[in-house]
């Protein structure tokens, strides 16, 4: 038989799944003194190579409550052509396109390799990808010359028919008509004022909808002119008009005073954008990207007035209750975000300044709509251009790796309740049986909407075990429907089934301890972590998050009471302690250091992320190279950092190349360029090609920084590491032990015996 840690690798290539418990406790009490919820990372998405989408419709369970999708773990009848659900137990006639099937001939959603299949919706009427790009002009000249020509190049990545429209702002904003010939014509708004969206549609002349969708009849290839067709249209008819458009984009004509900031008008832009989108394509895929390079300083949504000696709110403003503007511009763009995920759209941010813009102010925009958030020092540098450019790579097919407008369903067995979810999505407030009263993140629904979602886009899903009759031997399962635009404006519904054995915790206990993944069961209270980060004081999380690792140290170690040496963790438990100590010093949960904004860049990415990246960010990986055999990962403690070695740190939003000290000595004595010191250059050249190779892949592009043992940068390495040797325990100094770090904070060592002590005492 496989191994756990098999079972739980082939599941999650399989189905995108992984749990924090693979064997499930039978009863509610018993799951709640397990200490980590039962719960499991979702990408439904996953790229699957092998997974062709079949072109038929899938088959439902008759029972209107139920609906559940025929699938591996139902029971079939191939004589009676009938199959009972394994959800609710209904018994189903198959429809006459399945009057074939037998035990050897079986349609694939019966086939256990098949527990993920890919269904492609033939009916409605197909609608174009929609991208609208709302673009900031207070940008100094060189920056807004390299946006216009990122934005140039965008235009020749996107499918011909998908539909481009353009709203420039700063004082004003201009929504550009792009259907004239040879003339520009644009609509100017006036940056103060908010507007309805029946406001915003009376004035664009958007008064009569795009036509209707009728379901009952296919689209007609000539019904494609939309009423909307002035400012969103094809970019096969617009390619050079548009391209002309933006090259002949000025600044911001207005005069920025000595000691003032312009005056830009981003609250109203992106409210038109929305309020555009809502009167033409309401429940359409579309993309609302919103480039910027400073703060909101007018109108509805400001973060900042416009004297430059006022600087932008910072924690300690927040803290002590002095950013005025905060809680209004927060509701302002809550509202639009709300609305433009009501209508299946998602709003992307690319927030490119060297001082904050807003981002913790307009966070909802992306996380509630599953829109990007990437924030640069400017639109000029390769992070920017390479990370937009990202966003229109193709997968196999040459299709986008992005689906729009999707909505994820959740079904359960009887035994089990949804408590919520925790990502890029919002409620539906789908009530019914199978939601429990007790909320985890986004709660109280089994259904939530996710406008943007591509292949690694992943959801944490929280489950509750209720009390229902558990069959002895049987398992409990979950079923996860999602529907979505498939980037070749294809509709498609992706259905994903497992399934996962009950056991008796009282008598079985062994069991559900050898099935725990603890690498997702990081995550998962990670997330939770964060989510409560959010709206709660930072170190009352913190304590939450002891509290919980504490628990689960006396649940699973094995102790003699009150003598810590005695402590023990089994080897599926041996790394999560380890996960928290890194997590608690995460700018998850850490914001000194960070601005308000770089926190919600952080905890956004975070929130968003698929498993293997998301443990980068809470464990950074570090490669050691050196003389002495080929690069070896290495702990992630300032013992690694030796004098006659180079690192490579990966934290996911940083690369770190680090030459210890004779290594960097013997560079700038230029050792590399003479030929008898051949292998000392390779040794240079090795990691800054593994570094390339991890710049070429990742989304959004990390920042990439070359220092050495002393150098200013240095510092991104030290925060990171585990501080084994600091200026308090000197005995370490001289030794060839690593690198003292100076810092106050404990180290694993301390947090572990700490840990133990608690764990051990009868008074916890």
């Amino acid at each position: 038989m496989a191994t756990y840690l098999e079972f739980i690798q082939q599941n999650e290539e399989r189905d995108g799944v992984r749990f924090s418990w693979n064997v499930w406790p039978s009863s509610r009490l018993e799951a709640t003194r397990m200490v980590v919820p039962l719960a499991c990372l979702l990408t439904p998405l996953k790229e699957r190579p092998d997974l062709p989408p079949v072109q038929y419709e899938p088959v439902l369970c008759s029972r209107p409550t139920c609906k559940a999708i025929l699938n591996p773990l139902c029971q079939v009848d191939y004589r009676a052509r009938l199959w009972a659900c394994n959800f609710c137990f209904q018994r189903n006639q198959f429809p006459p396109a399945y009057a074939g099937i037998s035990e050897v001939n079986q349609p694939a959603e019966l086939m256990p390799q098949f527990s993920t299949i890919e269904y492609v919706i033939q009916r409605g009427p197909q609608s174009p990808l929609i991208f609208l790009y709302v673009v900031d002009t207070c940008l100094e000249e060189d920056d807004l010359q390299a946006l216009k020509e990122s934005l140039q190049m965008s235009l020749s990545l996107l499918p011909p028919d998908s539909l481009v429209g353009l709203i420039t702002f700063g004082r004003m904003v201009q929504v550009h008509e792009l259907s004239c010939e040879g003339i520009s014509k644009s609509y100017v708004f006036r940056g103060t004022k908010d507007l309805t969206a029946k406001q915003i549609q009376d004035m664009l002349g958007l008064t009569k909808p795009a036509v209707p969708v009728q379901p009952a009849r296919p689209a007609q290839p000539h019904e494609q002119p939309f009423v909307s067709s002035r400012f969103l249209q094809p970019v096969h008819k617009i390619d050079m008009n548009l391209t002309d458009l933006l090259g002949e984009l000025q600044r911001d004509p207005w005069p920025v005073p000595q000691g003032k900031r312009p005056l830009r008008s981003t609250g109203v832009a992106v409210s038109i954008a929305v309020g555009l989108l809502e009167g033409t394509f309401p429940n359409t895929g579309a993309r609302i990207m919103l480039f910027m390079g400073g703060p909101p300083t007018q109108g509805p949504g400001m973060v900042v007035g416009d004297e430059l000696k006022v600087p932008i709110r910072s924690w300690h403003d927040i803290e002590k209750d002095n950013a005025r503007f905060m809680k209004k511009a927060t509701k302002h763009y809550e509202m639009l975000a709300n609305r433009a995920a009501a209508n299946g759209h998602c709003i992307d941010i690319y927030a490119c300044a060297l001082d904050q813009t807003g981002l913790l102010e307009m966070k909802c925009c992306t996380n509630l709509t599953g829109g990007y958030m990437v924030m640069g020092d400017s639109f000029n540098t390769s992070l920017f251009k390479q990370t937009f450019q990202r966003i229109f790579s193709k997968d196999f097919n040459g299709h986008f790796r992005m689906a729009f407008g999707a909505t994820l369903e959740v079904k359960t067995s009887r035994e089990l309740k949804i408590a919520g979810a925790i990502g890029p999505c919002v409620s539906l407030n789908v009530k019914g049986p199978c939601v429990s009263e007790n909320e985890l993140g986004v709660g109280g629904t089994s259904q939530w909407k996710i406008c943007g979602l591509d292949p690694t886009s992943t959801l944490g899903i929280y489950f509750e075990v209720h009390n229902a009759p558990i069959p002895q031997g049987g398992r409990g399962a979950v079923q996860f429907v999602t529907h979505y635009q498939h980037s070749s404006t294809q509709r498609r519904i992706r259905v994903t089934t497992v399934a996962r054995n009950w056991a008796d915790a009282q008598s079985q206990l062994k069991h559900i301890e050898a099935a725990f993944d603890q690498e997702a069961a990081a995550v998962l209270m990670a997330r939770l972590g964060v989510f409560r980060a959010e709206s709660e004081e930072g170190p009352d999380v913190l304590r939450w998050l002891d509290r919980q690792l504490i628990r689960l140290c006396q649940k699973f170690g094995q102790y003699n009471k009150e003598d810590p040496t005695s402590f023990r963790l089994s080897d599926s438990f041996s790394l999560y302690p380890q996960f928290m100590f890194h997590l608690r010093r995460s700018p998850f949960l850490q914001v000194f250091n960070n601005s308000p904004d770089e926190s919600s860049c952080y905890r956004h990415h975070f929130a968003r992320q698929d498993l293997t990246q998301s443990l980068i960010m809470i464990q950074p990986i570090l490669y050691s190279y050196s003389f002495h055999g080929p690069p070896e990962p290495v702990l992630l403690d300032s013992s690694s950092i030796l004098p006659d070695r180079i690192l490579l740190m990966d934290t996911f939003f940083q690369i770190v190349i680090y030459l210890g000290e004779t290594i960097a000595q013997w560079q700038k004595a230029g050792y590399q360029d003479m030929p008898e010191y051949e292998n000392f250059k390779h040794l240079l050249q090795a990691p800054l090609d593994d570094a390339q190779e991890i710049l070429q892949a990742r989304f959004p592009m990390p920042r990439y920084i070359n220092t050495e043992h002393g150098g200013s940068q240095a510092r991104f390495l030290l925060s990171k590491v585990n501080p084994s040797q600091t200026h308090n325990n000197l005995y370490a100094w001289g030794q060839e032990t690593g690198a003292p770090i100076l810092t106050d904070d404990v180290s694993l060592q301390v947090f572990m015996d700490h840990l133990k002590k608690l764990a051990v005492s009868s008074a916890c």
